[in-house]
Parts: structure tokens; C-alpha cells; sequence
């Protein structure tokens, strides 16, 4: 059955299964007569007369006329509900096998499964949430720390769809001003100084690139700042990164060459997601699989935010400055490991220039016995250079918007270019609409086709 379809009435559990508690969400133009038929209330009072926003206790009665379960239902009249339709919450014990009975009764009746999504795909085509709101809802939901928390907070309480209003509304008086002039070009009269549209073109340029340039920002506080660990082999690589991780995610061997493969997880740092990435070691080697390995190694490095160079003994010239080389454009820090010896006095950029070594932090570690590894973890999370997030700030953390506001800007940096060049109001109009057409699509405005909304949905959980 389509996703688009939602005349009939839809039920699911919508809370994680194995809890002491679950509830089960029916919504529709039905969901409150077909939850009528399973309700019995000790006063005899139908859930057809409750009124909206009340809870009433009662037992949940199977078509065998055994009790399911004793359930306080909860019911909200459209559109004074989530979906924007009739609702009926269950509140049940959270047995799978009641949940089971539960669902089975509900679908007995006449309810279907509701499919991942589709809850808040409701909200969504009743006017309960724009688009943007309702992928914050999923955002919500796998939000790993407190900056996913906030960042999705902000877009659920519709901060990014207002200044998008906003924008829009300033693209459209540039339009109607534009048509103004087009109407009225054959004759000695001006309603718009050419230099007041470019200020006006030019302010919204710069407040589009600003939440555009704010994705780099938003991807990397959801996926987490790559940090790529990189050195020789023996160096203690994945001791480090079992020690980051609190895991042994990593094997631990003497053997040279131990780590073939790349290896990475996540951790946090004062509420940041990081996520570390431990790798081949580099040095020459004619094993196939070992060099393979190595490669990765150097493709990681360049997807990385952060490189931490590890080293257990002073590096040649070469080596130093083969480092610095291919980790250029990246936040460097230099671990000397193995503090627990008597081989760590040394400088590892002791061959780079000064210029090079001036802003390049330098670490002494023990990944054995743990020592200095706090002093790591703030190096690690200075490096990341991350702005603290609320729920009051604009982040832009969807490839979807991001995309969107790319080409809004193409849009209206051609606006801006045009009008420096005096090019004609019907053709910066073009522009303009088709800036107002990308942003609309952030929240919904621009998109009704099945397929388009069907894969936003498909991505949820069942249940919301």
C-alpha cells in the first residue's frame, strides 16, 4: 500500500519493545470508534463521548471476549493531535505477547499496520509540521548527544523553516518589485533604485551561504569530527584507540603489521561525537594485503578532520616532513607514546620549520597505562574547533537542505551578478523564482510527488 495513502486508520507500537510500559498509537477518521470496540471502561463510558486531551482506565477486550490487558487510553480529537487526526493512545504493559494480542485486536477490527514513518507523515500533509519539522522528529530520535539533541530541538521548534519564511518573503518582494519595472518599462516611471534590489539581493545572498556554509559544522557534530590515527607500525596505534574508546575494538600484537584494515568507532568529548579511526601502519612492506591496507590508510587520512601522529621513537627528517606534507589542511597533533619508557624526551617536529611546528600541539602519552590521555582528549577537542550548539541556533545538518541551499545560492548569486551587470528584470525574475522554488523544497512547499516524499518517510522507525 502507498505511503501517500492515509484515508484509512493506522496503528503500531510506538515506543522500544521490552519496556516495563508500551504504547500503542491508532490514528485515522476511525481510530476512535474501532479503539472503542476493544475499550471497557468499569463506568460503562464509551471512548466515543470522551472528550479531547483525557485519559480513561479500562481493559482491552479480545474478539474471544478474553481481557488483553488493563490499558490507560488516551484520546485527542483531530486536529488537536499529532497527526492532525482522530488518535487514540494505548498505555499497556510492555509484554511482546501483549503487544502482539494488542495489535492483532486493533488490526482485527479493521486498523493496518502503519508503515515506518507514516505517523509523522500524517503530520506532515495535515499542516502539523512542515517537512524540515518532520525530519527533525527522526533527528530527535537518533540524536546521540547534546548537540544533536539541540540542533534537532531547534529545527522541531520551526527556527529554520521562520528564517526561511523570511527569506522567502524578501525573494518575493525582489520579484515583485522586478515585475513592477517590467510592467511599467515603457514609461517614465521608477519603483525600485536598481542599487536598493542589488543591497537587497546581496544581504539575502549572504543569508543563505551562511546556513549553507553551517552544514560543515551540522555533519560533523551528527557523524562526528573524523580523527585518523596514523604512524608506524608498533607505534601503539590501536592501544591508543582501544584506550579512546574505553573497547578493545582493536588487536594488540607485538607482530608488525597487525592492522591490515582500517578500524573505526565513536566516542564523546565534552558532549562531541568523535569518531577515531586507527590504521595500517606505514612503512615499506611487499606483503599485498599489508599495502592494501596502507592505501586505506592514506584515503582515511584525507577524509579526516584530525590526524594524530603517533610515534614511539624520534622520526627521520623524511619522515617529519612526508607527515606534515599529507596531512596539510588538517588539525595536526603530534602523541609522543610510551612515556612508561625511557625513549620520550625527544621532539617529533624537531625537523619541521618553525613555522610549521608553531601551532602544532605536542602530547606525551602512555596508550598502556593511560597517562596523559586527558590532556589528548582536550588537544582533540580544541582541534575541532566546534561552536556550542542550543536549541536557539540554525545548524543545517540534512545533505537534503544542504543541497536545496546550494542551489539557492547559485540562484541568487546569478540575481546579484545580473543586477551588476544590468542585465533585464524578466530574466532576474527567473532567478528569483527558482531560489524561491529551492527553498520552498526544505519545507514541503515545492515537493508533492510519491516517490520524493515516500523516501524521506522510509527512513523512520515504525511507530513514529
Amino acid at each position: 500500500m502507498s505511503i501517500l495513502s492515509h484515508d484509512d486508520t493506522i496503528c503500531a507500537l510506538s515506543t522500544a519493545a521490552g519496556g516495563a510500559m508500551a504504547i500503542i498509537r491508532v490514528s485515522g477518521k476511525d481510530a476512535i470508534t474501532l479503539s472503542d470496540t476493544l475499550f471497557r471502561s468499569p463506568h460503562g463510558k464509551p471512548l466515543t463521548s470522551a472528550r479531547s486531551h483525557t485519559a480513561h482506565y479500562g481493559e482491552v477486550v479480545g474478539k474471544d471476549g478474553k481481557v488483553i490487558d488493563d490499558v490507560v487510553a488516551l484520546v485527542f480529537r483531530a486536529p488537536r493531535s499529532y497527526t492532525g487526526e482522530d488518535t487514540v493512545e494505548f498505555s499497556c504493559h510492555g509484554s511482546r505477547y501483549i503487544i502482539g494480542l494488542m495489535l492483532q485486536a486493533l488490526i482485527g477490527n479493521g486498523a493496518r499496520q502503519a508503515l515506518p514513518g507514516e505517523f509523522t507523515q500524517r503530520a506532515f500533509l495535515n499542516g502539523k509540521l512542515d517537512l524540515s519539522q518532520a525530519e527533525a522528529v527522526a533527528d530527535l530520535i537518533t540524536s546521540t548527544n547534546s548537540a544533536t539533541h539541540a540542533m534537532a530541538m531547534s529545527q522541531l521548534r520551526g527556527h529554520f523553516s521562520h528564517q526561511l519564511a523570511l527569506l522567502r518573503d524578501q525573494l518575493l518582494h525582489l520579484t515583485t518589485l522586478l515585475e513592477l519595472e517590467l510592467d511599467f518599462s515603457d514609461q517614465d516611471v521608477e519603483f525600485a533604485d536598481r542599487s536598493e534590489l542589488l543591497s537587497l539581493a546581496e544581504e539575502t545572498e549572504q543569508r543563505i551561504a551562511t546556513l549553507s556554509h553551517s552544514f560543515a559544522t551540522g555533519k560533523a557534530l551528527r557523524e562526528g569530527v573524523a580523527v585518523t590515527i596514523i604512524g608506524k607500525t608498533n607505534v601503539g596505534k590501536s592501544t591508543l584507540l582501544n584506550r579512546l574508546l574505553n573497547d578493545d575494538k582493536a588487536i594488540v600484537s607485538d607482530i608488525h603489521g597487525t592492522t591490515r584494515d582500517v578500524i573505526e568507532d565513536t566516542t564523546q568529548i565534552h558532549g562531541v561525537t568523535f569518531r577515531f579511526i586507527d590504521t595500517a601502519g606505514l612503512r615499506e612492506t611487499a606483503d599485498a594485503v599489508e599495502r592494501m591496507g596502507i592505501e586505506r590508510t592514506y584515503k582515511k587520512l584525507n577524509e579526516a578532520v584530525i590526524a594524530l601522529w603517533l610515534t614511539d621513537q624520534p622520526p627521520t627528517e623524511e619522515d617529519t616532513l612526508d607527515v606534515l606534507h599529507r596531512t596539510e589542511g588538517k588539525k595536526l597533533i603530534a602523541v609522543v607514546n610510551k612515556t612508561d619508557l625511557d625513549n620520550t624526551s625527544y621532539n617529533p617536529l624537531s625537523h619541521a620549520t618553525d613555522i610549521e611546528a608553531a601551532n602544532i600541539p605536542v602530547i606525551r602519552i602512555s596508550a598502556k597505562h593511560g597517562d596523559g590521555i586527558p590532556q589528548l582528549e582536550e588537544a582533540i577537542y580544541t582541534a575541532a574547533d566546534l561552536p556550542s550548539v542550543t536549541a536557539n541556533d540554525i545548524v543545517v545538518t540534512n545533505i537534503r537542505h544542504y543541497e536545496a541551499l546550494t542551489a539557492a545560492h547559485d540562484d541568487i548569486s546569478r540575481v546579484v551578478d545580473g543586477l551588476h551587470h544590468g542585465l533585464s528584470g524578466d530574466l532576474l525574475s527567473e532567478d528569483l523564482r527558482a531560489c524561491i522554488d529551492h527553498l520552498s523544497e526544505i519545507v514541503g512547499g515545492a515537493i508533492n510527488t510519491e516517490e520524493t516524499l515516500g523516501n524521506i518517510f522510509s527512513h523512520f522507525c515504525v511507530g513514529k
